[in-house]
């Protein structure tokens, strides 16, 4: 019943790796869900953001906008602690929910945490494996521009406000190198497989 954290930087191929996981019977637990879902209309985690920072965080329909919150804590490390002392917690626990039921509803499951926060926030929980999947940043910045139709300024700036490379890197147990083609992405991520399966 192994618990592994996977992490990486925005644009580091860490969903695909995700989803190869889940394709050899991985249960992914989705710690940006985890955040949407704890951060609903109606939670107290929506109702103390709003507190905090103001309804102009709101939607018209009444959901919370994302975008406009992440240009209020983007340049503002108070503003962002703040932040993470509301969302956090909630997130560790539903997390730990999760995790309990997918290990309750399969006795042999590999649970999989997609965290991109991990070094922020989550690096001491006890893992049995943390995987990173790693690119440079001059790839990541491109497959922004490309993939995602990103100013090259504001892709620039969304990977340099994130914990650094070597950040990552320090307490990777495993680094899968998503530089290469799918093929050479799926080989590392079959390997890492086979290494969950013997722990």
């Amino acid at each position: 019943m192994p618990l592994v954290a996977l992490t990486g930087g925005i644009a580091s191929g860490k969903s695909t790796v995700a989803q190869l996981l889940a394709a050899k019977g991985a249960v992914i637990v989705d710690a940006d869900q985890i955040v949407r879902d704890v951060q609903a209309p109606g939670t107290p985690v929506f109702a103390k953001i709003v507190a905090v920072f103001g309804k102009d965080v709101v939607r018209p329909d009444g959901s919370l906008d994302r975008a406009a919150l992440g240009e209020r804590v983007f340049t503002d490390s108070h503003a962002l602690a703040e932040l993470n002392a509301i969302v956090h917690p909630a997130v560790r626990r539903e997390s730990q929910r999760r995790f309990d039921a997918a290990f309750a509803s399969h006795e042999r499951a590999v649970v999989v945490y997609d965290v991109p926060l991990l070094v922020e926030a989550r690096v001491d929980d006890p893992w049995d494996l943390i995987v990173v999947t790693h690119a440079p940043a001059a790839t990541r910045v491109e497959r922004l521009v490309e993939l995602r139709g990103m100013e090259r300024r504001h892709a620039e700036d969304r990977i340099a406000a994130q914990v650094s490379d070597e950040a990552r890197l320090a307490v990777a147990d495993v680094v899968i190198d998503t530089t290469g083609s799918m093929a050479e992405t799926t080989a590392q991520v079959e390997s890492l497989w086979e290494q969950i399966g013997s722990r």
